[in-house]
């Protein structure tokens, strides 16, 4: 996936990652709290196809829209481009400053020590 998604455009991929095919009405029916017009929706919508990270095909008079990126493919790429623009590429910074700044719940700690646990292991 060469081109970034914008959060408007992120919002619309949710929807199509957590259930698709569906037609533009579905979408802006299901976009949470947003308030979109279809009209709104379908310009989005047009956006991702361009950007290919989306398909669609015709059904009647309708289309019906599909991901063509997976969530976890999206999320590892932009997590990697995250680190690399903030933290030289190194995950240990990124955490050290959610540390310093009080951002990691003891469940969070805890977490990540069991998940250290298991990558030792």
């Amino acid at each position: 996936m060469a081109e970034r998604i914008s959060d408007a455009e992120y919002a619309v991929m949710s929807v199509l990652w957590d259930q698709s095919p569906l037609t533009a009405h579905e979408v802006a029916g299901r976009v949470p709290e947003r308030g979109w017009s279809v009209n709104t929706v379908k310009t989005l919508l047009a956006r991702l196809v361009a950007k290919q990270t989306i398909a669609h095909e015709a059904d009647g008079r309708r289309y019906l829209y599909r991901p063509l990126v997976q969530q976890a493919d999206y999320v590892a790429v932009e997590s990697r481009r995250l680190i690399d623009r903030l933290f030289g590429g190194k995950l240990t910074p990124l955490v050290a400053h959610l540390a310093e700044r009080n951002a990691l719940s003891a469940e969070d700690i805890a977490e990540i020590e069991a998940l250290l646990k298991e990558i030792k292991a």
